[in-house]
């Protein structure tokens, strides 16, 4: 492999990401001709899209949706939070190599598996990656009704998506689990990308250093990249005080779950939350190292289980058997 071909591969990026490779703009142009106004050359003269552009970003994961994952109709209001594929995507295929080592080196797919996304927000992002890579089924959880209601549009709209995912309205803000868990649900695993601003000033504040990152421009008033309505972005306490509730929560249906999970975007606040991790007496906790082009963060994990109530668990709920040498 000569090095412009190891320069086009995203080696930071999970192994089976399907974004691991240099965009085929061309193709993706063909299967969403509205990106074509945002195809620009970069400063190297190669084909790009400007992300500091929240419509170029939208109409690129409209096509890579379309492209990689056979999405044909994804779509939510401008304002709401647009994320990016490839970083979602690797959330999910961390997920799937968690739930692989602890069931004998096999990823368990298809209805074995449930996980419950908090906040899934307008876009249905994880929900959808989760059935076309494994065949999941999914319970996506928000506190806004519209969101809801979008995330619904795009499962109705896609038949493959469709009878996989369980949309739950949470009625009361301030909970995370409650309201949303019965002690009949069995969960395998939770994801969460938490709210992580404490207030509009701190999500201004690192919104004009993400864009002028992404524009290589001084920006005095910044349009969100990938945009996003105040319950996406900032919560009372920020990404802390949220992981903190999810912690305490999450104790009640201990037994419920395998496994507990969220990002978590700043490192700083790691002690508080192994701080409180220990305090409810999580037996195992996981920190899971993820990393983007620009920016690296990390899944934390913690699990109730003992050994014998995990084994118990992959032999009668995954039903995969160990095999013998």
């Amino acid at each position: 492999m000569d090095s412009k071909e190891t320069n086009s591969i995203k080696s930071n990026l999970h192994p089976r990401n399907k974004n691991r490779d240099r965009y085929d703009l061309k193709a993706l142009v063909k299967i969403n001709p509205e990106l074509t106004s945002f195809v620009k050359p970069n400063k190297y003269g190669n084909a790009s899209i400007d992300f500091s552009n929240p419509k170029a970003v939208k109409n690129l994961n409209k096509a890579l949706l379309n492209h990689y994952y056979g999405i044909k109709y994804w779509d939510f209001p401008d304002k709401n939070l647009c994320p990016p594929i490839p970083g979602r995507a690797d959330y999910i295929h961390y997920i799937a190599d968690l739930l692989c080592e602890y069931n004998f080196g096999k990823i368990p797919t298809g209805d074995k598996i449930t996980c419950l996304d908090v906040g899934v927000g307008a876009s249905c992002i994880y929900p959808i990656i989760g059935v076309i890579e494994y065949g999941w089924n999914f319970i996506g959880s928000d506190i806004n009704s519209k969101s809801i209601d979008t995330s619904q549009n795009i499962i109705t709209s896609n038949s493959i998506l469709q009878g996989k995912i369980n949309l739950r309205i949470q009625e009361n803000p301030k909970d995370i689990f409650y309201g949303i868990l019965t002690h009949n649900d069995i969960i395998d695993s939770t994801l969460c990308n938490p709210p992580f601003h404490a207030s509009i000033k701190e999500a201004q504040k690192g919104t004009l250093r993400k864009v002028q990152n992404l524009s290589g421009k001084k920006v005095t008033n910044p349009q969100l990249n990938f945009s996003g309505i105040y319950d996406e972005l900032i919560c009372d306490g920020g990404e802390s005080k949220f992981i903190a509730t999810m912690v305490r929560e999450s104790k009640k249906f201990s037994k419920n779950c395998y496994w507990f999970t969220t990002l978590v975007s700043k490192q700083s606040n790691l002690k508080k939350i192994y701080k409180i991790l220990d305090k409810y007496e999580a037996i195992e906790v996981k920190i899971i190292p993820m990393g983007t082009s620009n920016k690296s963060t990390r899944i934390v994990a913690w699990t109730f289980l003992n050994k014998s109530e995990q084994k118990h668990w992959k032999l009668n709920r995954w039903k995969i058997k160990k095999e013998k040498n």
